[in-house]
């Protein structure tokens, strides 16, 4: 199973094994924003996991204070007795990063700063940020999660949003990265490049904290995946796949069971990951090597 938080939408989203999308969540991340640092009081990014799930069978609105119940429950009454508290609730799910010098050891350790996805009193507004660097949740919504989330479940947090489209709204910036990526990094030649099936695909598009486009894909009406692009300076940051689960979850809500791609060769085990497996001999396709490769329900 794999999490993932969108701190620009304020949103978590759990994928199943497969990385079908399953469930998604208001959420409520760090007034500060996005960062890394201890004492930042910012929400870390970036590649995480669940290090340890504390709380099973707590009641709703049990206190924690150290990861311990303090042996209270939250009410409005207790609240206004302690107006300073940072409200900790009913279960924690307690990260830890996976990138050396990023988000794990020394001063960006997101375990030592005690980063945790938790309950939150019902009055806590959730869909903007909020809290002090921990991502929190309803308490219903995080017993739901909790309880469908084994330990050692990949995190991911992002600072960059998805959106999804038709070609009449994106065509600018995704032609932008398209012709980065393709035209000019690549070589493809730009007739070839551009084609008669922009204007009925699902098109989708990932905007930086500027609001600038620097990714984008598509997906045909016949369950295709294509023109996946990654802006050079945003590769390795979880970009091509945020793209990809979201086309993934469009072809889903369409009922399509069966996806189909064209991979460079280079970037198949990164499909492979997401439930895509190869399909007869590599070919040529605008003089790069490429596979095809399947995804099928079935």
């Amino acid at each position: 199973m794999r999490i993932v938080v969108s701190i620009p939408a304020q949103t978590l989203t759990l994928y199943d094994e497969r990385a079908a999308m399953v469930r998604r969540y208001l959420v409520s991340t760090a007034k500060n924003g996005p960062g890394e640092r201890r004492g930042s009081f910012c929400t870390p990014r970036g590649q995480h996991s669940v290090r340890a799930k504390i709380g099973a069978g707590a009641a709703a609105n049990t206190v924690f204070v150290g990861r311990r119940p303090t042996g209270e429950l939250w009410t409005p009454t207790l609240a206004e007795q302690f107006p300073g508290r940072d409200w900790m609730l009913t279960r924690l799910l307690w990260l830890s990063g996976r990138q050396p010098g990023f988000n794990r050891l020394g001063e960006v350790d997101t375990m030592r700063r005690y980063i945790y996805i938790h309950g939150s009193p019902d009055t806590a507004q959730m869909g903007t940020p909020g809290s002090i660097g921990c991502v929190r949740m309803h308490n219903d919504d995080l017993i739901d999660l909790f309880d469908r989330v084994p330990p050692g479940t990949r995190v991911d947090i992002d600072d960059f949003q998805i959106i999804t489209g038709v070609w009449d709204d994106l065509s600018t910036p995704a032609r932008s990265v398209r012709t980065t990526v393709f035209v000019d990094e690549q070589g493809v030649p730009p007739e070839i490049e551009m084609d008669k099936n922009d204007p009925l695909c699902v098109h989708a598009l990932a905007l930086d904290a500027t609001g600038q486009a620097v990714g984008t894909g598509r997906l045909l009406p016949d369950g295709h995946i294509g023109r996946m692009a990654v802006l050079p300076n945003q590769r390795c940051l979880g970009v091509g796949r945020a793209l990809l689960l979201a086309l993934m979850e469009a072809a889903q809500q369409r009922g399509q069971n069966e996806l189909r791609l064209n991979a460079q060769t280079h970037a198949a085990g990164f499909y492979r990951q997401f439930g895509f497996t190869s399909e007869g001999p590599e070919f040529l396709e605008a003089g790069i090597i490429h596979q095809a490769m399947l995804r099928s329900e079935s």
